[in-house]
């Protein structure tokens, strides 16, 4: 997976937007306002944070040495992905389908 690939995925998303909230070197995907994913242009090789269950949150990174806690984000609540190619897109697709659910399932009915 690369920037576009993944860029081009977030946007697939009902809702999803791209935002630049942090400045021009920060990507934010938001649905309804609420982030899912973060990631930055410029780093090697790719990585991303994606909201997760606490829970999983703990197994995963004890199962992937590409799950790192998550970089200047509440470690509880977030992941970074280190794209290094230890796991498939189908994997790092799953992990992003994850944070959007969770995001959407805590919208008002509404917004959802």
């Amino acid at each position: 997976m690369n920037i576009e690939t993944l860029r081009e995925y977030c946007l697939s998303k009902t809702g999803a937007e791209e935002t630049l909230p942090f400045g021009p070197d920060t990507l934010v995907y938001k649905v309804a306002g609420k982030a899912f994913l973060l990631t930055g242009f410029d780093s090697q090789p790719l990585r991303f944070n994606v909201k997760c269950d606490p829970d999983k949150a703990i197994e995963l990174r004890e199962e992937f040495s590409c799950v790192l806690p998550g970089y200047h984000m509440n470690k509880k609540h977030w992941n970074t992905i280190v794209v290094d190619g230890s796991v498939s897109s189908r994997q790092l697709k799953e992990w992003i389908d994850h944070s959007y659910d969770l995001v959407t399932a805590g919208l008002p009915k509404k917004k959802r």
